[in-house]
Protein backbone atom coordinates (compact mmCIF):
# COMPACT_ATOMS: atom_id res chain seq x y z
CA UNK A 1 0.00 0.00 0.00
CA UNK A 2 1.33 3.59 -1.07
CA UNK A 3 1.00 6.17 2.01
CA UNK A 4 2.60 10.02 2.55
CA UNK A 5 4.57 9.99 5.49
CA UNK A 6 3.10 13.39 8.04
CA UNK A 7 5.23 12.54 10.64
CA UNK A 8 9.00 11.02 10.95
CA UNK A 9 9.14 7.30 11.12
CA UNK A 10 12.32 5.37 12.07
CA UNK A 11 13.63 3.24 9.96
CA UNK A 12 10.92 4.12 6.77
CA UNK A 13 11.18 7.60 6.32
CA UNK A 14 10.83 11.34 6.75
CA UNK A 15 7.54 13.74 6.48
CA UNK A 16 6.51 14.15 3.09
CA UNK A 17 7.87 10.93 1.80
CA UNK A 18 5.75 8.45 -0.30
CA UNK A 19 6.80 5.11 0.63
CA UNK A 20 4.90 1.32 0.11
CA UNK A 21 4.00 -0.93 2.90
CA UNK A 22 2.80 -3.73 3.46
CA UNK A 23 -1.06 -3.15 4.06
CA UNK A 24 -1.71 -4.45 7.64
CA UNK A 25 1.44 -2.00 8.65
CA UNK A 26 -0.57 1.06 7.31
CA UNK A 27 -4.17 0.28 8.34
CA UNK A 28 -3.17 -0.61 11.50
CA UNK A 29 -0.15 1.19 12.99
CA UNK A 30 0.66 4.30 10.50
CA UNK A 31 -2.97 5.73 9.44
CA UNK A 32 -4.50 5.30 12.74
CA UNK A 33 -1.87 6.83 15.11
CA UNK A 34 -1.70 10.09 12.36
CA UNK A 35 2.03 9.24 11.11
CA UNK A 36 0.83 8.49 7.82
CA UNK A 37 -2.33 9.42 5.24
CA UNK A 38 -3.46 7.12 2.10
CA UNK A 39 -2.07 8.47 -1.14
CA UNK A 40 -3.93 9.21 -3.42
CA UNK A 41 -3.61 11.74 -6.54
CA UNK A 42 -4.94 14.49 -5.02
CA UNK A 43 -2.57 13.54 -1.91
CA UNK A 44 0.27 15.16 -4.22
CA UNK A 45 -0.77 18.75 -3.22
CA UNK A 46 -0.60 17.30 0.34
CA UNK A 47 3.68 16.01 -0.20
CA UNK A 48 4.53 19.57 -0.85
CA UNK A 49 3.11 21.24 1.93
CA UNK A 50 4.13 18.32 4.47
CA UNK A 51 8.03 18.90 2.84
CA UNK A 52 7.63 22.90 3.14
CA UNK A 53 6.58 22.45 6.99
CA UNK A 54 9.48 20.09 7.46
CA UNK A 55 12.08 22.45 5.75
CA UNK A 56 10.98 25.11 8.59
CA UNK A 57 11.49 22.80 11.45
CA UNK A 58 14.07 21.01 10.49
CA UNK A 59 18.11 21.24 11.20
CA UNK A 60 19.60 21.61 7.87
CA UNK A 61 22.89 21.08 8.15
CA UNK A 62 25.23 18.20 9.74
CA UNK A 63 27.04 21.41 11.03
CA UNK A 64 24.00 22.59 13.05
CA UNK A 65 23.29 19.75 14.56
CA UNK A 66 26.63 18.74 16.15
CA UNK A 67 26.86 22.22 17.92
CA UNK A 68 22.74 21.09 19.17
CA UNK A 69 24.15 17.96 20.30
CA UNK A 70 27.38 19.63 21.51
CA UNK A 71 24.76 21.73 23.90
CA UNK A 72 22.59 18.62 24.75
CA UNK A 73 25.28 17.10 25.89
CA UNK A 74 26.57 19.68 28.18
CA UNK A 75 23.12 19.96 30.20
CA UNK A 76 22.21 17.85 33.35
CA UNK A 77 18.63 16.96 32.71
CA UNK A 78 16.69 15.71 36.19
CA UNK A 79 13.16 14.59 36.56
CA UNK A 80 11.17 14.72 39.60
CA UNK A 81 8.27 12.15 39.58
CA UNK A 82 5.78 10.70 42.07
CA UNK A 83 7.12 7.02 42.82
CA UNK A 84 6.05 5.00 45.28
CA UNK A 85 8.70 3.19 48.50
CA UNK A 86 10.71 0.32 46.50
CA UNK A 87 11.64 3.44 43.52
CA UNK A 88 8.98 2.55 40.76
CA UNK A 89 7.07 5.25 39.40
CA UNK A 90 3.29 5.65 39.46
CA UNK A 91 3.23 5.24 35.54
CA UNK A 92 6.27 6.69 33.57
CA UNK A 93 8.47 9.41 31.68
CA UNK A 94 7.79 10.03 28.45
CA UNK A 95 9.29 11.54 25.98
CA UNK A 96 6.96 14.97 26.22
CA UNK A 97 8.38 14.81 29.69
CA UNK A 98 11.93 15.05 28.30
CA UNK A 99 11.76 17.37 25.81
CA UNK A 100 10.22 19.85 28.83
CA UNK A 101 12.70 18.90 31.00
CA UNK A 102 16.03 19.62 28.58
CA UNK A 103 14.32 23.19 27.54
CA UNK A 104 13.20 23.79 31.69
CA UNK A 105 17.84 22.53 32.72
CA UNK A 106 18.41 25.89 30.03
CA UNK A 107 19.04 23.68 26.47
CA UNK A 108 17.93 23.79 23.39
CA UNK A 109 14.21 23.51 22.11
CA UNK A 110 13.98 19.60 21.14
CA UNK A 111 10.55 18.09 19.46
CA UNK A 112 9.16 15.50 21.58
CA UNK A 113 9.08 13.47 18.70
CA UNK A 114 12.89 13.23 18.28
CA UNK A 115 13.90 11.84 21.69
CA UNK A 116 14.01 7.98 21.53
CA UNK A 117 13.76 6.50 25.17
CA UNK A 118 15.13 3.31 24.13
CA UNK A 119 12.87 1.52 26.75
CA UNK A 120 9.65 2.76 28.61
CA UNK A 121 11.83 4.55 32.04
CA UNK A 122 9.63 3.32 34.90
CA UNK A 123 12.17 3.48 37.95
CA UNK A 124 13.73 6.04 39.79
CA UNK A 125 17.52 6.87 39.07
CA UNK A 126 20.01 7.23 35.58
CA UNK A 127 18.79 6.15 32.36
CA UNK A 128 20.52 6.91 28.75
CA UNK A 129 17.72 9.20 26.03
CA UNK A 130 19.12 9.69 22.56
CA UNK A 131 18.06 12.66 20.64
CA UNK A 132 17.93 12.23 17.09
CA UNK A 133 18.85 16.18 15.37
CA UNK A 134 19.32 14.85 12.21
CA UNK A 135 19.55 11.77 9.71
CA UNK A 136 23.08 11.09 10.19
CA UNK A 137 23.30 13.21 13.97
CA UNK A 138 22.22 11.67 17.46
CA UNK A 139 22.85 13.45 21.36
CA UNK A 140 23.15 11.05 23.60
CA UNK A 141 22.36 12.24 27.15
CA UNK A 142 21.95 11.42 31.02
CA UNK A 143 18.90 11.89 32.80
CA UNK A 144 18.25 11.28 36.26
CA UNK A 145 14.33 10.89 37.63
CA UNK A 146 14.31 11.47 41.15
CA UNK A 147 11.16 10.92 43.47
CA UNK A 148 9.27 14.09 43.94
Amino acid sequence: MKIILTHEVTGLGTAGDVVDVKDGYARNYLVPRGFAIRWTKGGEKDVAQIRRARKIHEIATIEQANEIKAKLEGVKVSLAVRSGDAGRLFGSVTPADVATAIKAAGGPEVDKRRVELGAPIKTLGSHQVSVRLHAEVAAKLGVEVVAA
